[in-house]
């Protein structure tokens, strides 16, 4: 288990300024298109740069991308005769119409600089910069960022909307100081402060909902697995001339917050554990190995009062030692906190279909998207011997990242084999 689950090091944040851009039609892009290999955004490659980026939309004619890095990914260099570390990123924006489309709508580019003192100094850099309207409803954004001193580089894929009134990128939630935060995921009974400028002086109309328990069923089983979302109080808010309102988050689930009471298109926020996305303690060890437990195990690890020793107990009766036992250990919570990271919708994401995948079968060797599914590979397309995996977006109110798999029969073998490495202390390393 690594030291950063035992004991989580909170760092400081440097607000970057909003950053002029250059608009050019200028320079090489890559397109996006329903024929390229995403397996990258969720393979090890995506967390050695890590950037979140979303879309805010200030007014009906203005619509800003708000980024965030770390400093410790990024590489700090100096003349060599001491002085200031400093690090250049380059950022650019691609709009597309469609995951399949390969026309460029617009694009923009420009360089972040920092200095620090420090080469390792560990700080958030947070900035933003204004994205020109497109007159299509809605499109979809690739955001980049290359370190230019390591010329390694960092991709995210933003669907942006531009439909209904009250729709999820019209809100922002900020920090007291307002800096946004770039998760609608939020520590469990904190207040919360959340910026709409487009719906100042308005009241909006919430519910806070029960988030569904019941975990998917393994990829064999043909089954209706809908959650069941339940409402358990509403209320209304008033937001301020100066476009924010205030609310406090519940100890668990979700409030979803509309404009108009006709029409479920709103904006939510989730409350989370503190330690939410990563895995750093016990009582987040446990419910994930509902995967791979017999229904006896499970039952025995629920009941029993010293759950850490129960814990070790499976994995080194599993793995045979403490060394190979800490290994599998590392290997299937680390695909528990990246599923977490990509995959959390209205549930968290290893609670996801994706993220049952990812966990028990790895990181696909090819993963192709387009608007509504995406399809995973673990081995060549062409090969019969291969797997195959789709995944078909579900429309809901509360989430936009929301994917149900396609059940087959045929993955039953696959499921027990590997669910059976994973019980052998072998990290399936598909």
């Amino acid at each position: 288990m690594r030291k950063a689950r035992e004991q989580l090091a909170v760092g400081s944040w440097r607000l970057v300024v909003a950053i002029s851009l250059l608009f050019s039609a200028c320079g090489t892009y890559v397109p996006v298109a329903g024929g390229d290999n995403f397996a990258y955004l969720y393979g090890k490659g995506a967390a050695a740069m890590r950037l979140q980026a979303r879309v805010y939309h200030a007014s009906d004619k203005r619509s800003v991308i708000w980024f965030k890095l770390r400093t410790e990914d990024l590489l700090y260099k100096n003349s060599g005769g001491g002085g200031s570390f400093r690090a250049r990123v380059q950022l650019k924006y691609e709009a597309y119409s469609s995951w399949d489309s390969e026309t460029l709508l617009d694009s923009a580019s420009t360089f972040v600089k920092d200095s620090s003192e420090q080469p390792n100094e560990k700080k958030d850099l947070i900035g933003s910069i204004d994205m020109k309207r497109n007159e299509q409803r809605s499109f979809l954004l690739k955001v980049t960022v290359r370190d230019m001193n390591r010329n390694s580089e960092s991709t995210v894929f933003i669907p942006v909307e531009q439909g209904a009134p009250g729709q999820r990128q019209g809100f922002l939630p900020v920090t007291e100081k307002g800096i946004p935060l770039f998760d609608d995921r939020v520590f469990a009974g904190t207040q919360v402060r959340v910026l709409c400028e487009q719906y100042a002086n308005t009241t909006l109309y919430a519910e806070h909902l029960e988030t569904p328990a019941k975990l998917p069923a393994p990829v064999f089983t043909q089954t209706d697995i809908r959650p069941v979302v339940k409402v358990d109080s509403t209320y209304e808010v008033q937001v301020g001339p100066d476009g924010y309102f205030t609310f406090k988050a519940g100890s668990s689930g979700f409030d979803h917050f509309r404009v108009d009471t006709s029409s479920m298109v709103g904006f939510t926020v989730f409350a989370s554990p503190g330690t939410f996305p990563e895995v750093d303690q016990v009582s987040d060890m446990v419910a994930p190995l509902r995967y791979i437990t017999s229904l006896q195990e499970w039952d025995r690890l629920s009941a029993t009062i010293n759950k850490r020793k129960e814990v070790e107990k499976f994995w080194i009766d599993a793995a045979g030692s403490r060394d190979r036992a800490r290994e599998a250990i590392d290997a299937y919570y680390s695909r528990v906190e990246s599923a977490n990271r990509h995959f959390t919708s209205y549930t968290d994401g290893w609670k996801t279909d994706r993220g049952l995948v990812h966990i028990i079968f790895g990181t696909p060797n090819m993963i192709r998207r387009t608007a509504t599914s995406e399809t995973w590979t673990y081995g060549e397309e062409s090969n019969l011997m291969s797997l195959t995996f789709t995944f078909e977006k579900r429309d809901g109110p509360y989430s936009n990242n929301d994917m149900v798999l396609r059940r087959d029969g045929i993955f039953k073998t696959a499921w027990y084999r590997n669910v059976e490495s994973w019980r052998n202390g072998r990290i399936v390393q598909n």
